[in-house]
């Protein structure tokens, strides 16, 4: 009797082992899987970051000037500002924000101005395209948050800034309002907000 139950003893041990051991063996296994799906999340996440940042570089590689000729909207002030002799300070490391006026607020101009700005290039034209220029890079969600603000230009003489919900409005030295259309197209050394006329500083 008593080598009866030895005899049992033995088994019940080796299937507890047993067991354990398969416990052991799956948690092993479930904890590898673990490893290798942190690990694979990890890299996914790792490159993800690296397209967005190569992204990112990707569309500030051209500079204020050549980003505006790249749009295709904005002909007549890529002429104005070689005319004007002002590429290459807008090619300089900046920053710059740019309100840059389309080819259609050029063509709304009074007939005849543009050609007689361009006649004498280095004097009022000279001085209405560096009115569209402030220092330091402006973007529009901080532009939303100057709503009765006045700010320097380049040129010396300052726009004043009007806010109404996500619409943004400058108002010149001549009385005209002028709305931005468009915002944030980045550039290498600043960026460019649109607008629909163009502005006029008292000369």
């Amino acid at each position: 009797m008593k080598r009866s139950i030895a005899v049992a003893g033995v088994i019940s041990l080796a299937l507890a082992l047993g067991a354990c051991a398969e416990s052991t063996d799956s948690g092993d296994s479930a904890d590898t899987t673990t490893a290798t799906v942190a690990e694979t999340t990890t890299t996914e996440a790792t490159e993800t970051t690296e397209v967005t940042e190569t992204t990112t570089a990707e569309a500030a590689t051209t500079d204020i000037v050549d980003t505006a000729v790249a749009a295709g909207d904005f002909t007549t002030l890529a002429t104005a500002l070689e005319a004007a002799n002002l590429v290459e300070t807008l090619k300089g490391p900046g920053p710059f924000t740019v309100f840059a006026p389309t080819d259609e607020a050029f063509d709304a101009l009074p007939e005849g101005t543009l050609d007689e700005l361009l006649a004498d290039p280095t004097g009022d034209l000279a001085e209405i395209l560096k009115y569209h220029v402030i220092e330091g890079e402006v973007m529009a969600a901080d532009v939303l948050e100057m709503d009765g603000q006045s700010v320097a230009t380049v040129q010396g003489a300052e726009l004043t800034i009007e806010v109404d919900g996500e619409q943004v409005t400058l108002v010149d030295n001549s009385g005209n309002r002028v709305n931005v259309v468009s915002t944030d197209v980045d550039a290498s050394n600043g960026v460019i907000h649109v607008l629909d006329a163009v502005l006029l500083p008292t000369l």
